[in-house]
């Protein structure tokens, strides 16, 4: 913030003029990064020319939806539903003693906490539909690669937060724990785990709610649930079945995110 003139009224000003050459150097920097990115990208801009028709038309095809479809997706439907549950739940029991693992304040030492976070980075750096298609090669098609690309994508993001907000507990309690004589195990059981329990309970509900959306397109490569479905109708342009599923998955997400946010603002 600065002021300038002599012979008329002080000016304010936000920033100095170091900072306003910085702050456009800023901006000219990322249009750089912007106009060189899309530039290297081989985009047939052709297409935009009539993509408004092509939508249009494509609405057209999936009305009006066909609600006969819907007792044929049901069970795939249910099925995403418990692949996204048993997957976060299976999550909890993996990623909770990580997590400490993880934390600076409560891992062992330097190479458990390297191994910890290594474990966190590696899951989440991978897409949950590329780890769908990593188990659906080994247990074959079904729910159960499902379930599993769930957990290892879930893995990282549950234990990440967790692992943060214990390191974040007020250090008071646990040095008050400490000088009574209690053991490393007491330590964490009275006076870490209650810290973080809101944390935990909190960021698997928002984890499941993620997981519930995702699960939606492992059917894409035989992960099991709704996708499957999905996939069949669009390869046979059946736009009015597809325009049922997406109405379905719609509503079951919506449904997850009010339980969701319920459940997370109760717990808070």
């Amino acid at each position: 913030m600065t002021l300038h003139g002599d012979k008329n009224p002080d000016i304010w000003r936000r920033f100095s003029p170091r900072q306003t050459v910085i702050n456009y150097a800023w901006y000219l920097g990322i249009v750089f990064v912007a106009v060189w990115s899309v530039s290297n990208l081989d985009i047939p801009w052709f297409y935009f020319l009539d993509a408004h028709v092509q939508a249009a038309d494509l609405l057209v095809r999936m009305y009006p939806p066909d609600w006969a479809h819907f007792s044929r997706i049901a069970d795939p439907l249910i099925e995403t539903v418990h692949i996204a549950t048993l997957g976060t739940a299976i999550t909890f029991f993996i990623a909770y003693p990580l997590a400490f693992v993880a934390a600076r304040n409560t891992t062992p030492n330097a190479l458990t906490w390297f191994i910890g976070r290594f474990i966190l980075v590696t899951s989440r750096s991978v897409n949950t539909v590329i780890w769908g298609l990593l188990f659906v090669a080994i247990f074959g098609p079904g729910p159960v690669a499902g379930i599993w690309a769930v957990v290892a994508r879930s893995i990282g993001f549950v234990g990440k937060l967790i692992a943060e907000a214990i390191e974040e507990i007020d250090e008071g309690t646990v040095e008050a724990i400490e000088a009574t004589g209690a053991t490393r195990l007491q330590v964490i059981v009275i006076g870490v785990v209650p810290q973080v329990l809101p944390v935990v309970f909190g960021t698997l509900v928002y984890r499941w709610d993620i997981n519930i959306r995702e699960s939606t397109v492992l059917g894409f490569v035989g992960a099991g649930g709704i996708g499957i479905q999905l996939y069949a109708s669009i390869n046979r342009f059946a736009w009015q079945e597809v325009s049922v599923m997406l109405l379905a998955i719609f509503g079951v997400v919506l449904v997850s995110e009010l339980v969701s946010a319920t459940v997370r603002k109760r717990i808070t």
